[in-house]
């Protein structure tokens, strides 16, 4: 049985080295509102959250983490500059800010982006270290600008010499092996990167564009930073045998090979000698690659060549397509002044069907528009603007705020902790048009979705809502359901100090 249970742990470490597993330390539903039809708009909450609270540069946050009223601010800060499709019949565009706000925050809480935690009676909102550094990659790459070769060597190669030293580890080795392959790999996909650059400029229909495009958005600007002095002697790829001798000689020295092993069998291997054997070689075997970085250049290089050659092809195309008619038209007017009437025999053709006065195009007359009058003053009656303030007043008295829901609800509580649907007093538009809201408040806390729960707790402040068995009420000048009003034990709490 354990060596059953020792060859299936194997079998999963040979995977996990195969393929990562990546939901292991993200969550699994992490990228699901990066994927929605409003993925750019949660990209761009996510950097601002990322910049204001929980990225490098924001400042230190609490040990604690923030307060959730905090988090769903900034949300809703940010909400006010953006355009958000409807992803379904909970949010339309007439749902206020503040319910949008929790019902995005719950949205990057269930997708694992951010975390809430209990801290007595306060919940507080952090990020996950895994989450926060994955982020972190995320705004670096898009970020990523050209590569500088000479640094990468540069570092390469100080690594490479730190193994001399006896105080050093083997994580020298190790960081030199991964520049070297993430160099190598940045050379190789910058032939493909050029071609697609290629095809993008070609769709540039303007000739000026395509020149401005073409030599300011190329190889130095986009790929490779320092890729004119690639070749020359001064460049520290120069150095990249003094490089591979280094490799060499980590591998072919026992006592250093010795060291750096012992290192990768404990702090990397698990204390699985053979294992730790074939990551020491790996990671040697990165850095001999470095030699393959002539041919990758080599491959740019005729990239870069064919490119050169497209543009000219197409530079030229377009110079000879557009003839200058300018200068043609000037020496025809040069040839009949200095000619007069004998110039007709130097033309290629007679005058007449071809050429005519008749034939030349008319001059442009241009529109006098006529001057503009002044802007109209419009002044209300007496009676039109009475009709205005009673027009206001009744769309006031119609308009059910949180505040006034809340006051309401108060007013009918007085001292008690809960009232049922039956005792309210409806004898007004205000308490009709409060009585409406409580009526949607309790269908949406009787439903299993979870947004309209979450918007119905956004909207109860101090209360909740249950709906009750029986009949539906016919009186009070609307018919509902019947419900209670219950007041939270928070507001019940507050209520009492």
């Amino acid at each position: 049985m354990a060596v059953h249970d020792l060859t299936d742990q194997i079998r999963q470490e040979k995977v996990a080295e195969r393929s990562p597993l990546l939901f292991k330390r993200l969550p699994d539903r992490l990228f699901t509102p990066l994927a929605s039809a409003n993925r750019f708009q949660y990209w761009s909450l996510l950097c601002a959250l990322h910049a204001k609270r929980f990225g490098p540069e924001a400042p230190l946050p609490p040990s604690r983490g923030f307060l959730m009223r905090e988090i769903t601010a900034d949300i809703a800060e940010e909400l006010q500059y953006q355009d958000w499709a409807p992803e379904g019949d909970d949010v339309t565009p007439a749902t206020p800010l503040a319910i949008r706000a929790n019902m995005i925050f719950n949205r990057l809480r269930e997708a694992g982006w951010i975390r809430v935690d209990r801290v007595g009676v306060r919940e507080m909102v952090t990020m996950a270290p895994a989450v926060a550094q994955f982020m972190n990659r995320l705004v670096e790459f898009a970020h990523t600008g050209p590569e500088f070769v000479s640094g990468k060597i540069r570092s390469i190669e100080a690594n490479l010499k730190l193994l001399l030293d006896e105080s050093t580890d083997g994580s020298s080795l190790q960081e030199a092996a991964r520049q070297s392959r993430a160099l190598l790999e940045h050379v190789r996909i910058a032939g493909t990167n050029v071609r697609d650059l290629m095809l993008e400029i070609g769709r540039v229909d303007a000739t000026g564009e395509f020149v401005r495009r073409f030599f300011d958005d190329y190889v130095e600007r986009m790929f490779i930073g320092d890729y004119k002095e690639l070749r020359t002697r001064e460049h520290p790829l120069a150095r990249r045998q003094e490089i591979l001798r280094l490799a060499a000689h980590v591998q072919q020295t026992p006592a250093l090979r010795t060291r750096l092993l012992q290192w990768y069998l404990e702090k990397q291997a698990s204390r699985d000698p053979t294992r730790a054997e074939a990551m020491f070689e790996r990671d040697i075997q990165k850095v001999e690659d470095l030699r393959r970085i002539d041919e990758y250049l080599d491959r740019l290089d005729d990239e870069i060549r064919r490119a050169n050659k497209l543009a000219l092809a197409y530079l030229d195309y377009r110079l000879r397509a557009a003839r200058p008619l300018d200068e043609l038209i000037g020496q025809a007017i040069d040839a009949v002044v200095k000619h007069g009437s004998q110039a007709a025999a130097l033309a290629p053709f007679a005058p007449g069907d071809c050429i005519a006065g008749e034939r030349l195009a008319s001059p442009r007359i241009e529109s006098k528009r006529p001057p503009t009058s002044g802007l109209r003053k419009q002044v209300m009656s007496a009676e039109q603007e009475a009709r205005a303030r009673l027009a206001l007043m009744a769309r006031d008295r119609r308009t059910m705020s949180l505040p006034k829901l809340a006051a309401y609800v108060r007013q009918q509580l007085g001292e008690a902790d809960s009232v049922h649907s039956r005792a309210l007093q409806v004898d007004s538009i205000e308490s009709v048009r409060a009585l409406q809201v409580l009526c949607a408040v309790t269908a949406a806390n009787a439903t299993p979705s979870k947004l309209l729960r979450a918007s119905a707790r956004a909207m109860s402040s101090g209360f909740t809502t249950v709906r009750m068995e029986g009949q539906e009420e016919q009186s009070k000048g609307i018919s509902h359901l019947p419900f209670t009003i219950a007041r939270t034990s928070k507001a019940a709490k507050g209520g009492s100090q």
